[in-house]
């Protein structure tokens, strides 16, 4: 080991947003229980391109006893698929900010039935998107369970087109954690309306709760609709608003 600069995240700043992961072409960073951390110090050249995307300051390089930074350690880490393998955009759309039109880098249509995308952003995931990401302003945010797509086969057609997407499970997330992650993003952007997706099973209806939670915390005024979805797919119930939450 030898005294050198390396970088440091302050996990009461940190949010886990994510957005430092693509930023570390080495893959030295990832999201572990909602905070971004330090893989290895092995990994890690100390030359801190991951501090200037972290929007909470949460990252700075400081110098401390660590193991030298070993190119040849990052080749092998990411020749049996780290972290993050970085794709030809620049990034793993899984935590990479991006927010795109109709039709940009759209796959040419294979056949007579095939539907284009409407997905318009990523991160898709509630644990990573950022809460200040510029695609929130004036959106209609769709909250779904993440079974719900492979339920439902017209699903980008009858749900997310013209919405943001959050994605999450109630019951293998944190709930918790993301009833303040949704709370923060409600009461920091104009959202304009919140539609719930979740699946007919029990535990699926925490999706609801943790809405109730945030709307509550974020003190504002949302126009929300629910839908439940059957485990072969149909739309067992849809109600045009959730007045309790």
């Amino acid at each position: 080991m030898t005294v050198r600069k390396i970088v440091r995240i302050d996990e009461e700043k940190c949010d886990g947003c994510g957005q430092c992961i693509p930023n570390c072409r080495e893959g030295a960073l990832r999201v572990v229980d909602g905070k971004a951390r330090l893989v290895s110090d092995r990994y890690c050249d100390g030359l801190g391109a991951c501090l200037g995307v972290c929007p909470r300051d949460a990252i700075t390089v400081i110098e401390r006893e660590a193991d030298e930074f070993d190119e040849q350690a990052v080749a092998a880490f990411h020749a049996v698929g780290g972290p993050h393998m970085r794709a030809a955009h620049g990034g793993c759309p899984g935590a990479a900010l991006m927010s795109f039109a109709a039709g940009d880098d759209a796959a040419p249509a294979s056949g007579p039935s095939d539907s284009p995308s409407a997905l318009r952003q990523w991160p898709v995931q509630l644990e990573l998107v950022p809460v200040n990401a510029p695609f929130f302003d004036g959106a209609d945010l769709l909250l779904m369970a993440d079974c719900v797509p492979f339920a439902v086969a017209d699903f980008h057609a009858r749900f997310l087109r013209g919405r943001k997407l959050l994605v999450g499970c109630p019951k293998l997330d944190d709930a918790a954690r993301y009833a303040a992650k949704l709370a923060a993003i409600l009461k920091g952007n104009d959202i304009r309306s919140l539609t719930i997706v979740h699946m007919e099973v029990p535990c699926c209806f925490g999706l609801v709760a943790l809405a109730r939670r945030a709307l509550a915390e974020s003190e504002k005024q949302v126009p929300v609709q629910e839908v439940v979805v059957g485990v072969q797919g149909a739309v067992r119930e849809r109600q045009a608003a959730v007045p309790t939450l």
